[in-house]
C-alpha cells in the first residue's frame, strides 16, 4: 500500500469511527444519559493559551470565543490520531478484536488527562456518579474501536471492488 493511500485510509478510519462514536453519544443523550459537551474541550484548549491547564470546574471557567468548533475539531483530530496509532501498531491485516481492545484502551486518555484537567478528577472521581461516567466512557470508546474496524472493512471492500477482486 502506498504511503498516501495508507494516510488516506487512516484519515477516513479516524473520521468514520469518530462519527459512529458521535452517533452513539447522540443516542445516549436522547435517552437522558449525559455525554461530553465538546465546547468544554474547546474551552479547555483555548485556556492553554493563557497557561491554564487544570481547572477546578471547566463549566465555571470563562467561556472562550469559538470554543464549540475548536472542541469538535479537536475531537475529530483525536479520532484521526487514535486511528493512525492503531493502524501503526496493529498486525496486518488488523482484527476486530484489536480494534475493540484498542478502542477500550483509548478511554485512558480522558480518564487520566482530560477529566482531571477539566476538574472532574481522575476517571471522574470527583463527580456525583463516577462509575456511571466510567461505564459510559468505556462503552463509548469500545464503540469507537468498533467504528475503526467497520470503516476499515468498508475501505477494504471498496479497494477490492476497485481492483476487480470482488
Amino acid at each position: 500500500m502506498s504511503d498516501w493511500k495508507w494516510w488516506g485510509e487512516a484519515f477516513v478510519v479516524g473520521i468514520g469511527a469518530t462519527a459512529l462514536m458521535d452517533l452513539w453519544s447522540w443516542t445516549l443523550r436522547r435517552i437522558g444519559i449525559a455525554t461530553l459537551d465538546y465546547a468544554m474541550l474547546g474551552r479547555w484548549c483555548k485556556h492553554w493559551l493563557n497557561g491554564t491547564w487544570f481547572h477546578a470546574s471547566i463549566q465555571k471557567s470563562p467561556p472562550t470565543r469559538f470554543e464549540k468548533p475548536i472542541g469538535w475539531a479537536l475531537h475529530y483530530l483525536t479520532g484521526i490520531a487514535f486511528a493512525t496509532l492503531w493502524l501503526t501498531l496493529t498486525r496486518w491485516p488488523p482484527s476486530g478484536t484489536s480494534a475493540l481492545l484498542f478502542g477500550a484502551i483509548t478511554v485512558l486518555v480522558p480518564w487520566l488527562v482530560l477529566q482531571p484537567a477539566l476538574g472532574a478528577g481522575i476517571a471522574s472521581s470527583r463527580t456525583a456518579r463516577p462509575w456511571m461516567i466510567r461505564a459510559v466512557g468505556l462503552l463509548t470508546h469500545v464503540v469507537f474501536g468498533a467504528g475503526m474496524w467497520m470503516v476499515l472493512w468498508v475501505c477494504s471492500m471498496v479497494s477490492m471492488a476497485g481492483s476487480g477482486r470482488v
